[in-house]
Parts: C-alpha cells; structure tokens; sequence
C-alpha cells in the first residue's frame, strides 16, 4: 500500500503511526477477516500496491494498539493476556488473538478491548458479538474447555462529562457484557464464515463473480421518501417506499427522495471501491420510484 504524508508530519511522528507489529502467525486467516467481507478482503490482496493511505488516518488504530500495551503486562494469575489461539476448520487453520482470558474453574471469560466512540457503546455493535463468539468457538474447541461469557472493555474516545441523556455512558471505561450464543450457533457460524470465505476464493481463481457485500456490510442507508409541504424545507413524515408515500400524499404536498448511501464504500472505508464493480454499477444505477 502507498502511504502518503498529507499534512507534513515530522518523522518520528510518521514512524510511530505506520510501525507495524501485527501478525495472524501461521493461520490462512484471523477470525477479524473472515467476520468481515471476502469481496473487500480478495480486492484488498489484488490492488495492494496500488491502493493510498494517508499516514494520519492511522492514528486511531495505533492508540487503540497502545491501549491494548497499557494493560498486556498487568495480567497474572488466573488472566491470560494476549495469546492468540488457532484451530483447524474446513481446511484451513484459523487464529483469533484475544485480549484477556479469565480462567475460572467452570469457565472462560473472554475479555477483549475495544477503543471507540461513544455512540458505539449506545447503539451497540454487532460485529463485536459476532467476534467475540468466534473467539468463543475457537476457544472451546482448542482447549477443549468451556466459554462462560464474554465481555468488551470499551474505552471511549470522545465521552465527554456533560453527556445528560439516560443513555449516555457514565464513564468514558466501561465493561459492556456481550450476548453469547449456543455453542452449536458459534460453530455454524465459524465453520459457514470460512465456508464463505474459501468459496470466494475458489470461484475468483477460475474467473467467476466475487460474491456481493451484504447491505450490514457496505453500511447502507436506504432511500427515503419526505412528505412536504410545498416551499417549506422540513419533512412531515419520512416513508421507506415511493409506493406508502405516495399513497400518504395530500394536496399541496410533494414527495422528495432523499438518497440512500452505501457509506463504507462512498467514504471508501474499505479502501477499494474504484476496483469494486459492485460499488461502480450502484453509483450509476438510476433510483427506484
């Protein structure tokens, strides 16, 4: 990947923001990647060397890293601090690097650290309940040694003391205990995600289609519909189909379509949208009435 340096910053700066210690060990792939879409991570391998980062958009994932070193050497005991764990699925050997494991005689707890934004924490994740359950698969099935639950370590960003709503969290670290599924609903979903995954890549080595991002996965917004009075700016009512607000529509009233928006690939969160035939084809198609 070419890395740019935008906004000038000195080199020791540069140095530290583009150190790189990250490794998935001997494994086809980490439970990070195959939680995420084939489609990104296939175009990701193809245009490496051709696709640009700024330096400075590292930033949050190098102090999100150096939240993680804060507390690596202050587990002991029943804590086991950064192992990461492999296990042999359909073929492929699949690792997961977790953050704490607490070790108690009926169970594991599993730990990982995520640093965030707050509106994170009040409106939930769920690739972090996907996650953690795949480290739950892959711990059990390891150490042949059950999973009692799991848990983040959210470590808020931008929290601020003057949060007053009755959600806001009441402190920028907090413990949040993620949803855990049945051992049976942890395998299915490892084993399918690998499943996925490998089939992606046999069907791009013999010239076939890379299988599409899901809408979760583009993080779409669909299109809306606003009910307005005419000449006035502000929406009555928002409408999820043309259909409903048309049907809704009185006299001296117009339907306005707000657009919907793919927002990782519009804001090229996953760095390859210009190679991306399905991102290039929704960005000419016309919008549906």
């Amino acid at each position: 990947m070419k890395l740019t340096n935008k906004h000038n910053l000195p080199e020791p700066v540069v140095k530290a923001l583009t150190r790189n210690e990250y490794t998935r060990g001997a494994s086809n792939r980490s439970i990070t990647q195959l939680i995420d879409s084939p489609r990104i991570r296939i175009l990701r391998q193809e245009h490496w060397d051709d696709m640009e980062e700024d330096v400075s958009e590292k930033l949050w994932a190098v102090l999100g890293t150096a939240a993680h070193k804060m507390f690596e050497d202050t587990a002991e005991g029943q804590f086991i601090s950064e192992e990461r764990v492999f296990l042999e699925v359909e073929g492929w050997t699949i690792s997961g690097a977790i953050d704490v494991q607490h070790v108690e005689a009926d169970g594991i707890t599993i730990i990982d650290y995520k640093t965030c934004s707050v509106w994170s924490v009040i409106m939930g994740k769920p690739e972090w309940e996907r996650q953690l359950n795949c480290y739950a698969s892959l711990v059990r099935r390891s150490k042949n040694f059950p999973v009692k639950s799991l848990k983040v370590i959210a470590m808020m960003r931008d929290w601020k003391s003057s949060g007053r709503e009755s959600d806001y969290p009441p402190s920028p670290i907090m413990v949040i205990d993620i949803p855990m599924w049945s051992e049976e609903e942890q395998d299915a979903y490892l084993n399918g995600r690998v499943h996925l995954h490998q089939q992606a890549e046999f069907d791009r080595l013999v010239g076939g289609n890379l299988v599409s991002c899901s809408s979760e996965e583009m993080w779409e917004k669909p299109a809306k519909y606003a009910i307005k009075k005419k000449g006035n700016k502000r929406a009555l009512k928002l409408y999820e189909s043309h259909g409903e607000a048309q049907e809704a529509l009185q006299p001296g009233q117009l339907i306005e379509i707000r657009p919907g928006e793919r927002t990782r690939c519009a804001a090229n969160w996953c760095r390859v949208n210009a190679w991306c035939d399905q991102y290039q084809n929704y960005i000419t198609e016309p919008v549906d009435e």
